[in-house]
């Protein structure tokens, strides 16, 4: 079976076409202020989301509060929330039940101790993101940056996980052969400028990984 692809960051309907039309599996759509990716209005979003139907539709949050999450989620059609920043365990769970969607929660990884917190996760959340740890004051994801992806190649997780961080359709392959990932999550590595998502890139992206398969376990 070949690597799994999340687009994360959509924001145009021309990018969504290229998304479905490509292969993707689950697309992303920003509601974090500070990202260049931001869908400011929820209309908008809804209508994204609305294309993305038969997809699995993820939002992304940082920290939200639940006035946040309800003005979205009344007009936004999602399966997932995708939890990026201070998130606990409690907390998880908590919007988990009120909000009745998966969770996937984000992880900034440099070394072995940044897995520490996963197992207090692993009745909470239903996905584990790998990203690399973000520059001093930066934004919590989107930032082209990788870590050492061989850190993952030999740990056993008690949740589904997705491979962030710098990804392109250069180094997908290396990527998906040192950690091992079943699935991978692309945003800037798809990108022409800083939030626009290329669809000539988007289809580059997702050929590639039709044809990459992760090692045997």
């Amino acid at each position: 079976m070949n690597v799994l692809v999340k687009i994360c960051g959509v924001t145009t309907p021309e990018a969504l076409l290229a998304c479905r039309e490509g292969g993707a599996r689950m697309v992303g759509f920003v509601f974090y202020p500070k990202s260049p990716r931001f869908l400011s209005s929820p209309d908008r979003a809804a209508a994204l989301a609305r294309q993305a139907a038969g997809l699995q539709r993820v939002g992304l949050f940082v920290n939200p509060q639940e006035g946040e999450l309800e003005r979205v989620l009344n007009a936004v059609p999602l399966e997932f929330l995708q939890l990026h920043g201070q998130e606990s365990p409690a907390r998880c769970m908590e919007l988990k039940k009120r909000f009745n969607l998966k969770i996937i929660k984000a992880f900034a990884v440099a070394g072995e101790e940044d897995f520490a917190a996963l197992p207090s996760y692993a009745d909470t959340v239903d996905m584990f993101l790998f990203d690399a740890k973000p520059p001093e004051g930066g934004r919590p994801g989107g930032n082209a940056r990788r870590f050492d992806w061989q850190i993952l190649r030999s740990r056993t997780f008690p949740r589904p996980w997705l491979l962030a961080g710098g990804l392109t359709a250069e180094n997908l392959s290396a990527a998906v052969a040192q950690c091992g990932a079943d699935w991978v999550d692309v945003s800037s590595g798809v990108e022409d400028r800083p939030g626009h998502k290329s669809q000539a890139l988007i289809r580059h992206f997702l050929a590639i990984a039709a044809g990459v398969q992760p090692p045997p376990a």
